[in-house]
């Protein structure tokens, strides 16, 4: 109960307190002094060095000087007020320039990721060349490459008559089997159609895919051509052997042998001793 009564007469008393602390109101302070180490310390001025000298008969009167700048000062006070401008924010300042290389370090940056974007999009623009899933739908290939190699893909693998390999007739296509121009020319055409598949399933480069394309295009078009010309000799020496056998005068003897000069010269002056 005492303490409650305690209680109640301290209350009056903190209520007072607080009534006559608001009556109080808060002082600004305005040190000239102050003021001009914070136009110092910013940009606004390099001077103005408060407190001033006072002088009387050539004597230091004013002792806030004396011993903030004049001889009763530190010796960094006196450095600081005889040195240069050191303001961090003055044109040429260290803050300035820490702004201006910070401006700079950001339009670098944009620049960086601006060439990391074009890198990345050329990055996946290649990655679509590459890969072998796009390159049926590459522009060139639909226009030129497609059109141009479609007959190794309909010739076939390994022909075995005179019908696939786009002979003449049986003939042509047993002479060919019986002096081996087969057998090789079936060598050109496994590498031809093993390139042609390379080009088409590898991940490569779009420019080294259509370089192989070429090449192969080149290689087909030889083994066509070299192909034509076996078919054109066979035809031809078949039509001969034809000639020979149908003209009995110009077909040589079956069991023909060479004759030695002595026996030439012997049967050419029985052939002609009467006539001369």
């Amino acid at each position: 109960m005492k303490n409650l009564v305690k209680k109640i007469s301290i209350l009056p008393l903190l209520l007072l307190t607080v009534a006559l602390s608001g009556q109080f109101s808060v002082k600004r302070l305005n040190d000239p002094s102050i003021v001009a180490q914070h136009k110092r310390m910013v940009f606004q001025d390099w001077g103005d060095w408060r407190p001033y000298p006072k002088y009387f008969l050539g004597i230091q009167t004013n002792f806030a000087y004396a011993t903030v700048w004049g001889l009763w000062s530190p010796k960094i006070n006196r450095d600081y007020k005889n040195g240069e401008d050191i303001r961090p924010l003055k044109p040429t300042g260290v803050q300035n320039q820490r702004f201006a290389q910070l401006k700079f370090q950001e339009e670098e940056a944009k620049k960086i990721k601006a060439a990391s974007d074009t890198i990345h999009k050329r990055s996946v623009q290649d990655f679509a060349h590459w890969t072998s899933a796009t390159v049926d739908a590459d522009p060139l290939w639909l226009l030129y490459y497609k059109r141009m190699l479609k007959p190794i893909t309909e010739f076939p693998d390994t022909p075995q008559n005179f019908i696939e390999w786009r002979l003449k007739d049986q003939q042509t296509f047993e002479t060919l089997s019986t002096t081996g121009t087969i057998k090789r020319l079936q060598e050109e055409l496994d590498l031809i159609k093993e390139k042609y598949s390379m080009s088409r399933s590898m991940d490569m480069p779009r420019g080294k895919r259509f370089i192989m394309y070429h090449q192969t295009l080149i290689k087909w078009r030889k083994f066509v051509t070299e192909l034509r010309k076996h078919n054109n000799k066979t035809t031809l020496l078949t039509d001969y052997k034809n000639i020979l056998k149908n003209h009995s005068n110009y077909a040589l003897p079956p069991a023909w042998t060479p004759a030695s000069d002595q026996q030439i010269v012997h049967n050419m002056m029985n052939h002609y001793k009467h006539r001369f």
